[in-house]
């Protein structure tokens, strides 16, 4: 079964090389078990036998058959394997993204289906848990607000908005390791001092030195065992080494595929959205590292397994919905 496939390094490869089907079954299984030790995702049970014309496995332990998919957030998709690995790359390529109405033109599904699968695919793009940042050099803190253009609305729901008096642009926290650059970004409800400096104090180690703007919420950062130094914007954007510049690099970057690309975004499905930003920026290729569109498709393929998005959860039909 395993076979030291060569590795499609471009999009024109990668679209060569997963349109054999076959192939891209072999390459899904090597990332998925790459000690080619194939074990049932259900009981753990490396006993089973391999149906090669259906492209499945019969477990021996608890006697169910079980797929590359199952346990990955790829399960219970009637998408052959070869679109998905074509869609992935993409996602994880395109420095601003992609649109649905672009995947679904260039791997042949609907819309609907397109925008499901990227919705799956930026859920398999969030990371694990993560150690804090600092202690080996400055943080940059910053917020931001996120809300559709009114111009790019429909004329019912930019009317809607304007009478809406309780209307909140969604809002979107960030944090740069100068050090790693790294950057983690969450959607938070609100700005308040006790929701930004809670996830500082969780994120953040003590005793590092956070960089932000003038804004009053991050002002007793001091008190609870930070070096806080702050720019205040009103009269400059830089003092020497202290500025926001670089979390303000990754705002620019997110607000360009949120307008650009997808061009409406609801505030529910936000944090999908920055999970794959979040995603590219930190795999980007630096004068550190290498990275190139292979290695962070593989990457990401690694962190498949043990993923799982309905459509229930996502659109909010179900008693499991994401927005209840």
């Amino acid at each position: 079964m395993q076979a030291n496939l060569k590795k499609p390094t471009t999009l024109q490869e990668a679209i060569i090389y997963f349109s054999d089907a076959d192939r891209a079954f072999r390459y899904a299984v090597e990332l998925r078990w790459p000690d080619a030790k194939i074990n049932c995702p259900r009981c753990g049970s490396e006993e089973h036998s391999f149906i090669s014309t259906r492209k499945i496995w019969f477990c021996k332990g608890c006697k169910k058959q079980f797929t590359v998919k199952v346990g990955t957030i790829f399960e219970d998709s009637a998408i052959g394997i070869d679109k998905w690995m074509t869609a992935f790359w993409m996602l994880c390529n395109c420095k601003n993204g992609i649109s649905s109405y672009e995947l679904a033109r260039n791997i042949g599904v609907t819309q609907k289906s397109a925008w499901f699968m990227l919705h799956r695919l930026r859920e398999a793009m969030q990371s694990g848990s993560f150690g804090k940042m600092g202690g080996n050099g400055p943080v940059e803190v910053d917020e931001t607000f996120v809300s559709q253009k009114p111009q790019k609305m429909h004329r019912e729901k930019r009317l809607k908005m304007h009478e809406d008096r309780d209307y909140k642009k969604a809002v979107v926290m960030g944090m740069l390791d100068r050090e790693s650059r790294q950057v983690r970004a969450m959607v938070v409800p609100n700005v308040k001092r006790e929701t930004l400096q809670n996830e500082i104090l969780s994120q953040i180690e003590k005793g590092s030195t956070v960089y932000t703007d003038g804004y009053p919420a991050y002002d007793n950062l001091t008190a609870k065992d930070y070096i806080h130094v702050t720019v205040n914007h009103v009269e400059e954007y830089v003092r020497g080494q202290v500025h926001t510049q670089g979390i303000e690099n990754f705002w620019a970057l997110l607000k360009r595929g949120l307008r650009g690309t997808y061009v409406a975004v609801e505030p529910f499905h936000l944090d999908r959205y920055v999970t794959g930003q979040v995603f590219r920026f930190n795999n980007r290729a630096t004068k550190d590292n290498s990275l190139n569109d292979s290695d962070r498709f593989m990457l990401a393929m690694s962190q498949v397994a043990g993923k799982r998005l309905t459509y229930a959860q996502l659109t909010g039909k179900g008693t499991d919905s994401l927005h209840s």
